[in-house]
């Protein structure tokens, strides 16, 4: 895995407290059950990740608030990478291609494409690991404040 710098750190160190949950609620721990992230450099994440079975639909398939949730926190993840700063959700859109079963493998796909200032969008790809296939399509732009992560916790 490559790390470029001390943001990169600190933001797989952020994702790393959530999959194990340290900070967060119940619910992101659940999703991210088992998620390893594979390759990260600023602006840049790939992770992979067996579907949990805590993740669920009624028929099998993975929870599409599941994947709503993962989607929004690696891209904030992976947006903190570049702005090192506290973010918020300021447009946040999900399109559905297909779906996925408990127990499937996927890759997660996080690349911050724009970074004006204090806004800064990323775009997450969930793909099925087998072949490929287009699961969910995430796009959020991000808003970030100007103090870092151990300032508001003062607050």
């Amino acid at each position: 895995m490559e790390m470029e710098d001390k943001a990169v750190k600190k933001s797989l160190s952020w994702l790393q407290s959530i999959v194990q949950g340290v900070i967060g609620h119940g619910l992101e721990r659940r999703v991210f059950e088992g998620l390893r992230v594979v390759q990260a450099q600023k602006g840049f994440i790939r992770c992979n990740l067996i579907v949990p079975s805590l993740a669920s639909d009624a028929d099998g398939n993975w929870h599409v608030g599941a994947i709503a949730t993962l989607i929004d926190i690696v891209g904030g993840v992976t947006i903190y990478s570049v702005a090192e700063r506290v973010i918020t959700s300021v447009d946040f859109s999900i399109s559905y291609y297909s779906t996925a079963r408990i127990q499937e493998e996927v890759e997660i796909d996080a690349k911050v494409l724009a970074n004006r200032g204090t806004l800064t969008q990323v775009v997450v790809e969930i793909r099925r690991k087998g072949n490929g296939e287009l699961i969910a399509l995430g796009k959020q732009w991000m808003a970030s404040n100007k103090l870092p992560v151990s300032e508001v916790s003062k607050l």
